[in-house]
């Protein structure tokens, strides 16, 4: 049986100047690309531009200070409110965009699937989303990253995390915090040679944000008896709760790079 996958990562990329009205737009001379070594990720001779969406100016005021300090990134614009976002994205589509959950869970998911339906139609229209915030739960972490978001941050993240998360996605790869699903998720627990081929086929569909009705309907068996399987699955796995063993299927394809 073939399982249609809900689960499409997209993919991405691009540039700047001068002060706007509620952000800045800064031209930068050019750099010399560096190879990471303060958390092993290069981006080769490129330079990625970093714009950010955040409620508080001052949190964008840090990491364009930030920036400024790393040759292979540039600090691009700023703006504090979602449909300043959308437009500074068509305007000087920045290679990556920080958005501030605080912002809402749902406005923030609307926004996504907003930009993800003008990308496909303006080519070259390209942006990769990193998500950030104080604190992002497994279940609003998946939500994100189903919408379109590349990266999931908080914004309690060391330095060189913060650097290595911007530096992977804007390399085209997805990241997470292995701390946003720690709770529900022990790695060294995760044997799927010990499902049976059924719950492999309910595992999957979970990864990709089925629902157990769904789930029943896609392999033509009762909602209870996915309930069973999934009992099955956590017991076997070790993993707690559906929105753990979507994260940890993500992490287990390569698909989210995670780091502690």
């Amino acid at each position: 049986m073939s399982l249609q996958k809900r689960f499409t990562p997209p993919w991405h990329t691009p540039q700047g100047e001068e002060v706007g009205e509620r952000g800045w737009k800064r031209k930068m001379p050019n750099a010399t690309a560096i190879n990471g070594a303060s958390n092993n990720i290069g981006l080769g001779n490129t330079v990625k531009t970093i714009s950010i969406c955040d409620t508080q100016p001052v949190t964008a005021e840090g990491i364009r200070n930030l920036l400024d300090a790393c040759p292979d990134l540039q600090f691009l614009e700023m703006t504090d409110s979602l449909p300043q976002a959308l437009e500074l994205v068509r305007r000087t589509p920045p290679d990556v965009l920080i958005l501030d959950k605080a912002f809402g869970i749902q406005a923030i998911l609307e926004w996504l699937t907003q930009l993800r339906a003008e990308e496909m139609k303006a080519a070259g229209l390209r942006t990769t989303i990193v998500v950030w915030g104080i604190s992002v739960t497994e279940a609003e972490a998946l939500r994100f990253l189903q919408a379109g978001a590349r990266g999931i941050l908080r914004k309690t993240a060391t330095v060189p995390v913060v650097l290595a998360c911007l530096r992977t996605v804007a390399l085209g790869r997805s990241w997470m915090e292995d701390c946003v699903f720690r709770d529900s998720a022990r790695s060294d627990r995760y044997p799927r040679s010990q499902l049976t081929g059924r719950e492999q086929q309910v595992l999957e569909l979970v990864e990709q944000g089925f629902k157990n009705k769904e789930i029943a309907t896609e392999l033509g068996i009762r909602p209870g008896t996915v309930k069973i399987h999934l009992k099955h699955i956590f017991e076997k796995t070790g993993v707690r709760g559906r929105y753990g063993l979507a994260l940890s299927g993500l992490k287990d394809r390569g698909l989210v790079s995670m780091t502690a």
